[in-house]
């Protein structure tokens, strides 16, 4: 028999990763074995493809990817399925902002990452994919989000309670698990989606199963629909143990689905 649940969407960065970004041996097995039941493994992170793909050769996927927050889908690794861009005038804008408050600033590119220290200002000629800031004052955040808001277009989150992640507007990891979803024949009530910050949670409401991570921020807790341990104390284990093969026979590291 198929598993209830197809694919299992996995957030990167305090979620897959422990704070020491690695994947542990405990979660790499159960990841295997829900690999051994014919689940789908898909890396879903605000990370550029080629930051999340060593990870995705160490678990051995060949899965489609989600990167970039939803602005690239992966048919395969190195396979594009689909990209969104972003338009460069609200890049400059969202630049000059930076500026303006004096805060950090990212911009991810086709082929690279810009920030204060490799900024040329040539933002014409390059494709834009996101655009982020980080600042540990409130205030200072608070401003800047209202501001973005207010220039539209725009989908805001954020990777950390500090930062703010802008993609073009209607771009997210649920909109880039949803192309996942047609790619591999299924639907979004067989994903289960786990992670820990607001650009997780399009893709939590959305899934058949939303999962938080324990470390979770506190609006992620509250719109999953459950709740596991850490990204240091093997979360994704417990994802998979409790609530992707718990009508499995485990035997070994053979996985048979009841």
């Amino acid at each position: 028999m198929i598993a209830k649940y197809r694919l299992l969407a996995l957030d990167m960065d305090g979620t897959l990763l422990n704070d020491e970004q690695l994947i542990t041996p405990e979660t790499a097995k159960w990841i295997q074995k829900a690999k051994n039941a014919g689940v789908y493994v898909c890396l879903s992170t605000g990370r550029a493809f080629r930051s999340a793909l060593p990870y995705a050769e160490q678990l051995g996927l060949l899965t489609p990817m989600v990167t970039v927050n939803g602005s690239e889908v992966w048919r395969a690794p190195n396979q594009l399925y689909r990209r969104s861009l972003m338009d460069p005038q609200l890049v400059t804008k969202m630049h000059d902002m930076a500026l303006e408050y004096g805060i950090w600033f990212w911009a991810y590119s086709l082929n690279e990452v810009h920030k204060q220290d490799n900024w040329d200002g040539d933002v014409k000629n390059r494709e834009w994919l996101k655009f982020g800031y980080s600042t540990e004052d409130d205030d200072i955040r608070h401003k800047v989000l209202m501001r973005l808001q207010d220039m539209g277009g725009l989908e805001v989150t954020n990777s950390s309670p500090y930062n703010l992640e802008i993609n073009p507007l209607g771009v997210n990891k649920a909109s880039g698990i949803k192309s996942v979803c047609k790619l591999l024949g299924i639907n979004m009530s067989q994903v289960v989606a786990v992670g820990d910050s607001l650009n997780d949670l399009a893709v939590i409401q959305k899934a058949g199963l939303g999962v938080a991570m324990g470390n979770a921020q506190k609006t992620v807790k509250q719109e999953a629909d459950v709740v596991v341990a850490s990204n240091n104390e093997d979360g994704i284990a417990e994802v998979i143990q409790k609530y992707i093969l718990s009508d499995a026979k485990i035997s070994g590291d053979s996985v048979t689905v009841r």
